[in-house]
C-alpha cells in the first residue's frame, strides 16, 4: 500500500493579490467617438503570471509574450469569462493596458480556480 503524501495546491487565496475588473464594451451614446462605453460584469481577486522566463523564446516565436496568465476563484455560476470580455488590472503596472479574454478554462488541478489566458487589446 502506498503512503499518504500531501502535496500542498498550486494557488491558495494568499496569493490573490491583485483586483481584476470584467466587462463587455456596449454602445455609447456619445457624439463623442473616442468615448468608449464599458458594463462592469464582475469583479474579483486575481493572481497575475507573466511569460515565464524559461518560455520567453517559445513566446517570442509564437507572438504571445504580451499574454497573461490569470487565476480567479471560481464563481461557482455567478459569471464566466468569455472571449468576448476584457478585462482591467488594478494596478500601477498594468493601469493604461487593456486585456482581452483569449481563453478561460477550469483549472484542472485545482477545481476551486478559473484559469483565464488574457492579450494586450491596447
Amino acid at each position: 500500500m502506498r503512503p499518504f503524501k500531501y502535496t500542498p495546491p498550486q494557488v491558495h487565496t494568499g496569493e490573490l493579490k491583485t483586483w481584476v475588473t470584467f466587462y463587455e464594451p456596449v454602445e455609447s451614446d456619445s457624439p463623442l467617438p473616442d468615448e468608449e462605453a464599458k458594463k462592469e460584469l464582475y469583479e474579483s481577486w486575481a493572481k497575475i503570471e507573466q511569460v515565464w522566463s524559461k518560455d520567453i523564446e517559445l513566446a517570442k516565436a509564437n507572438g504571445t509574450l504580451s499574454d497573461l496568465t490569470i487565476k480567479i476563484r471560481d464563481p461557482r455560476g455567478d459569471y464566466y469569462p468569455t472571449n468576448l470580455h476584457y478585462i482591467q488590472i488594478h494596478t500601477p503596472e498594468y493601469k493604461v493596458l487593456e486585456f482581452n479574454v483569449k481563453q478561460s478554462m477550469p483549472d484542472m488541478q485545482n477545481r476551486d480556480f478559473i484559469k483565464i489566458i488574457a492579450e494586450v487589446t491596447r
